[in-house]
């Protein structure tokens, strides 16, 4: 016969439940105490099989939870048949599967979900909103990426998560930390709506002018002036008129940020920027590889995942020191190499782009699609006067880098918040007030 468990006495489960000093991570104010993520929320283990054509419940599955963005919508319950997860008002949705991606959010109504989704049930000493932020900070998201399991699946399991450590607040300071991080989140989203609003608006104007710059339109009058018709232009295939030329399988072994030659590789092509990093290879492969040589104003393009939502990743090399081009990314070389650079970042190269990638599980450019490319070809005079119009007009471009990067940095901010939240130096703590254990102690005795 099976032995009974021995109850715990309510000093026993205060201990049970506190982390000792050496795991703390950082110090938190005096008042508030180290545990355990379960001490705070409960894992719903109510479940829903009970389907018919008549259930018209919400259903969220992990493609209704988005990174950053929460929860995005939902679906219908018609044609779910497995057993699911049963959540309420209030919940804390989190997505166990892929736990870098970090899939979670607070639901606003009742309804079913994945089992790949853990249902949060904050408890009495918790403010939900608090536990839904400490779920976004590095310590956390780091803590269930290292403890999960699988390789091309993994997955963080409940008790990983539920044993996570958690820096637990006085009730009346977690309200204040939650207000003051809406209230900072607020005022940099407002930053954010207006530096994105700025960056559309550019981005909106530039592929009008772009439109315009290769169909004739913008050099007009240039023609006319110069007594050329538009019918001097041409169609060529990028073959026709440039070098083009895919980069070399490298091995890892061959790079080193000591020797001393650069490397251009997939991850230093942009939408319209060059990445700059310390990747190098030796100095004897410059006559070895020189075939892949790249050189000052080469037109860089990435054939493989060759687009993202910004556009088309293609751009120039700006270095006057010559490097190496790696695998899955192209040269592209002609004399008119500005005139070229423009027209491949156009609306109508990057719908070519994205018609080439369909048959690919990923977005990959195949060297014969590029050669394929037709390009329109004025005259080398026109061609120079297109250039010239487009580089004055252009020439703030940078200014929309700058702005992508300051979106950047606005999310490292919000980052930088919650730790500072989660360490009690936001200034919401009052000394005083009473200790988090008392929290600790009421909700233990009600187990």
């Amino acid at each position: 016969m099976a032995k009974k468990k021995k109850e715990l006495t309510a000093e026993e489960m205060l201990e049970e439940a506190l982390v000792r000093e050496e795991e703390w991570p950082y110090e938190v104010p005096g008042n508030w105490v180290w545990t355990r993520l379960g001490s705070a929320v409960l894992c719903s283990k109510e479940k829903y099989n009970d389907f018919d054509n008549s259930d018209e419940r919400k259903y969220i599955g992990l493609e209704h939870i988005q990174k950053g963005a929460g929860i995005i919508g939902f679906g219908s319950s018609d044609e779910i048949k497995s057993q699911k997860n049963v959540f309420g008002i209030g919940d804390i949705l989190y997505g166990k599967l892929r736990p870098y991606l970090n899939k979670h959010d607070i639901v606003s109504f009742e309804g079913i979900c994945s089992t790949d989704i853990l249902v949060l049930k904050t408890k009495s000493i918790c403010v939900n909103k608090l536990m839904n932020y400490f779920l976004n900070t590095d310590y956390f998201i780091s803590n269930a990426i290292a403890n999960s399991k699988g390789i091309n699946l993994p997955r963080v399991s409940e008790k990983i998560v539920l044993d996570s450590i958690f820096p637990l607040p006085p009730l009346a300071e977690q309200q204040r930390i939650v207000d003051r991080i809406e209230s900072l989140f607020e005022k940099l989203d407002q930053a954010k709506d207006l530096i994105q609003e700025a960056l559309d608006s550019f981005e909106n104007r530039k592929a009008a002018i772009l439109y315009k710059a290769f169909t004739g339109e913008l050099t007009k009058k240039w023609r006319e002036v110069n007594g050329v018709g538009l019918e001097s232009w041409e169609e060529k295939p990028l073959n026709d008129i440039a070098v083009i030329v895919s980069g070399n399988a490298f091995k890892s072994q061959d790079f080193d940020v000591s020797y001393e030659v650069p490397c251009v590789k997939i991850t230093n092509v942009g939408v319209g920027y060059y990445y700059n990093d310390n990747v190098r290879l030796p100095g004897s492969y410059l006559n070895e590889y020189k075939r892949f040589l790249v050189k000052s104003d080469d037109i860089l393009i990435s054939l493989t995942r060759s687009f993202i939502n910004k556009g088309l990743k293609v751009c120039i090399y700006p270095d006057k020191e010559e490097a190496l081009l790696n695998q899955r990314v192209a040269i592209i070389r002609c004399n008119y190499s500005n005139y070229l650079y423009y027209y491949l970042r156009t609306e109508s190269v990057l719908n070519f782009a994205k018609e080439k990638s369909k048959t690919t599980n990923q977005p990959n450019l195949s060297i014969n699609d590029l050669k394929n490319l037709i390009v329109p070809v004025p005259s080398n005079p026109e061609q120079l006067e297109i250039t010239r119009i487009l580089d004055d007009i252009f020439e703030k471009e940078q200014n929309a880098i700058e702005l992508c990067e300051l979106i950047d940095q606005i999310e490292t901010i919000k980052k930088t918040i919650l730790g500072q939240a989660f360490r009690g130096e936001l200034g919401t703590n009052e000394p005083g007030e009473r200790s988090a254990m008392r929290l600790l102690k009421a909700v233990l005795v009600t187990v």
